[in-house]
C-alpha cells in the first residue's frame, strides 16, 4: 500500500460509503464502511506483530526489517537506517574500547577502574599479577575485601590522595607496591599500583652504604683523634710512645686509603658508560706474577701453586682482571692458617675458561656464601679488620666478572678450605697459535 493511497484511503471509504448509501441504503454503506475499517486494522495490525517480533529478537542485527510500503515502510526504512548506524557506533565503541584495553594492558603500572562505592568494575592485567584480582571472578567485590592490609584500608578512607602508600604485598612478601587512588568523574577512582621493589632495594643499598661507609671511616678517625691529641698533649714526648702512635696512625690512614680506592673502584665499574677495554691479555704471564706477589705477601708461611693447563689468552680489561684476581688470591691468603696451601688455576672446562683459587684455609658456612659479594658483607668482621679487609673485595670481583659476562663460583666447606672459581664465556676466548720455526 503506497504512501498516497493510505493517505486517500479514509476519503475514498467516506465517498463510496456515501455513494451505497444514496444508492443500496444505509446498511450496505455501514457493512461496507465496517469491511473497510476491519481491513485496515488487519493491516496495522499485521505490520505490528511484525515489528513485535522484530524487536524481540535476540540477535536483531542477525534478523532482516519487514518489508513493507507506505507509511509501515517509512518507519521500517528509519529504523534500518537508525540499526545501521547504531551498529556502526557499536562498532567504533568496541573498536575504542579494544584500544584501550590494548594501552592499558600494555602500561607497566597496574590500573583498577573503582565505582562510586570502591567495588572494582574492571582492571588490567598487571593491576591482577600485583593485588592478586580476577577480574571475571571478582568483579563487584570492595576492593578492600582484596586488600586486606590496614594502612590501605586507612589510606582510602583518609581521602587525601596527594603521595602514593607503599606496602609490603601480603601475598607476596617480596613485591614492594607503590598504590595511589586518582578520582575521577562522578566520584569514580582509579587504583594505580607501581612495582617499587627493586627501588626499595636501590634505597635499603644506599641506607647500608652510607652506615657501613660510616662505621667503617669512624674507627680509623677515632684511633688518629685520639692519638693526635696524645700527642699534642704536654709531656707526651716520649719516643717509644710517639713511634707506637705513628705506626698505628699510619696503619689507620692506609686502611682509609684502600678504602677510598675500593669505593672510587666500584663507583667506576658501576657507571654505565664505563666500557671494558679489550685488551688480548696473557693469562699465563698475568698468573705467574700473581703467584709471585702472593709468595711476597704470604713471606714463606704458606705453600702457593700455580698450575697452567692452558696457553689460551683471554679478551678483556688488563687492569680490571688483575685487580679481581689479585683480591681472590689476597682473601686467600688472608683467610688461610700458616702451612696451608694456596693453589692458583687456569684451564679450559666445558669450552669456558676458568680461572680458580683453591686453598685449605678455614672455609665459610653454606649460609653466608650467596651474601659474600654484596658490600661490606663480611663472616667475621674483627678478622677481616685485623688481616687489613675492606669489605669491598668480592664486590669488585663481582663488577669486574659481571662487565666481562663472567659469573662467580663459590664452593667452600667449613674446615676444608674454599674454592673461588671465575668463569668466562667462550667469546671471550682465545686460541694460542704456535709461531713457525725458521727455516
Amino acid at each position: 500500500m503506497s504512501d498516497s493511497w493510505e493517505r486517500l484511503t479514509p476519503l475514498l471509504i467516506i465517498v463510496v460509503a456515501g455513494i451505497l448509501w444514496v444508492t443500496l441504503g444505509a446498511l450496505t454503506a455501514l457493512v461496507f464502511c465496517s469491511i473497510a475499517l476491519l481491513s485496515l486494522v488487519v493491516h496495522h495490525w499485521r505490520h505490528l506483530i511484525m515489528l513485535e517480533r522484530w524487536l524481540q529478537a535476540e540477535e536483531l542485527a542477525s534478523v532482516a526489517l519487514p518489508d513493507s510500503s507506505g507509511k509501515w515502510g517509512d518507519v521500517f526504512a528509519r529504523l534500518a537506517r537508525i540499526m545501521r548506524e547504531q551498529r556502526k557506533n557499536h562498532q567504533q565503541l568496541g573498536f575504542a574500547l579494544e584500544r584501550l584495553r590494548r594501552a592499558t594492558s600494555a602500561m607497566p603500572e597496574g590500573v583498577v577502574i573503582l565505582d562510586d562505592v570502591d567495588r572494582i568494575e574492571w582492571c588490567n592485567p598487571v593491576a591482577e599479577k600485583h593485588l592478586g584480582i580476577d577480574t571475571s571472578r571478582d568483579a563487584g567485590q570492595h576492593v578492600t575485601h582484596l586488600v586486606r592490609q590496614t594502612q590501605f584500608t586507612e589510606y582510602l578512607n583518609a581521602h587525601n590522595y596527594s603521595e602514593p602508600l607503599i606496602i609490603k604485598q601480603a601475598r607476596n612478601p617480596g613485591l614492594t607496591l607503590s598504590l595511589q587512588f586518582v578520582p575521577y568523574g562522578d566520584k569514580q577512582k582509579l587504583l594505580v599500583s607501581r612495582d617499587v621493589t627493586r627501588l626499595e632495594r636501590v634505597h635499603t643499598m644506599r641506607r647500608d652504604f652510607v652506615a657501613n661507609v660510616s662505621h667503617e671511616l669512624r674507627t680509623p678517625l677515632t684511633v688518629i683523634g685520639g692519638f693526635l691529641e696524645t700527642l699534642a698533649e704536654e709531656g707526651a714526648s716520649d719516643p717509644e710512645t710517639n713511634k707506637w702512635a705513628l705506626t698505628l696512625m699510619t696503619d689507620q690512614t692506609r686502611r682509609m686509603q684502600r678504602l677510598v680506592e675500593d669505593l672510587l673502584t666500584l663507583s667506576r665499574l658501576e657507571d654505565s658508560e664505563n666500557l671494558v677495554r679489550e685488551d688480548n691479555i696473557n693469562i699465563p704471564a698475568m698468573l705467574r706474577e700473581l703467584c709471585q706477589e702472593a709468595e711476597s705477601l704470604s713471606a714463606g708461611h704458606h705453600r702457593i701453586g700455580l698450575n697452567l693447563d692452558t696457553k689460551t689468552k683471554l679478551m678483556g680489561s688488563m687492569d680490571d682482571l688483575r685487580s679481581a684476581f689479585s683480591n681472590l688470591v689476597s682473601n686467600a691468603i688472608r683467610y688461610t692458617a700458616e702451612g696451608g696451601d694456596i693453589t692458583l688455576n687456569w684451564e679450559i672446562r666445558d669450552g669456558q675458561g676458568v680461572f680458580s683459587v683453591q686453598d685449605s684455609g678455614i672455609g665459610i658456612e653454606p649460609e653466608h656464601i650467596p651474601r659474600l659479594t654484596e658490600r661490606f658483607y663480611r663472616v667475621d668482621r674483627g678478622r677481616s679488620r685485623e688481616t687489613g679487609g675492606t669489605g669491598l673485595g668480592l664486590a669488585i670481583v663481582k663488577h669486574v666478572l659481571t662487565c666481562h659476562q663472567a659469573k662467580l663460583e663459590i664452593v667452600s666447606e667449613p674446615g676444608k678450605g674454599s674454592c673461588f672459581s671465575a668463569w668466562f664465556p667462550p667469546a671471550r676466548l682465545i686460541a694460542h697459535k704456535a709461531s713457525k720455526s725458521p727455516p
